[in-house]
């Protein structure tokens, strides 16, 4: 019988206008400590995003988007976050903001298999 990991997950969400509080959700960022695992998944409709909000800048939500994604791969291309521990980047990128890319709260788990449930959290909330 396989181990099951304690994972944390959040739902990354473009909130194009912050005072509205309205978001699509585009990711979702997946940590699982045991596993050595931090990965997310991202998908940008542009013809849902440009629906619901027609002036956003889909180059500097996707350059945004991207650099989440190097943090969470870590090394160099991730500046001086994706340098910390994988924990630290987790923290990071889940911490509070006020911006258009913003995170839900942090949800807890159990899985046999990260990748499986990230990309099947990654079907169920954002596809």
């Amino acid at each position: 019988m396989q181990d099951k990991h304690l994972f944390e997950y959040a739902v990354i969400r473009l909130v194009p206008r912050v005072e509205r509080e309205e978001f699509l959700n585009v990711g979702v960022i997946l940590y699982c400590k045991s596993s050595r695992f931090l990965q997310m998944t991202m998908t940008i409709d542009r013809q849902r995003l440009l629906a619901f909000a027609p002036d956003t800048d889909l180059q500097m939500v996707e350059q945004n988007l991207n650099a989440f994604a190097k943090i969470c791969a870590g090394g160099k291309d991730g500046g001086p976050i994706g340098q910390q521990t994988m924990a630290d980047r987790f923290r990071w990128i889940t911490a509070m903001r006020s911006t258009i890319i913003q995170t839900s709260r942090v949800h807890p788990g159990f899985c046999t298999d990260p990748q499986s449930t990230l990309e099947r959290l990654h079907s169920e909330l954002v596809l």
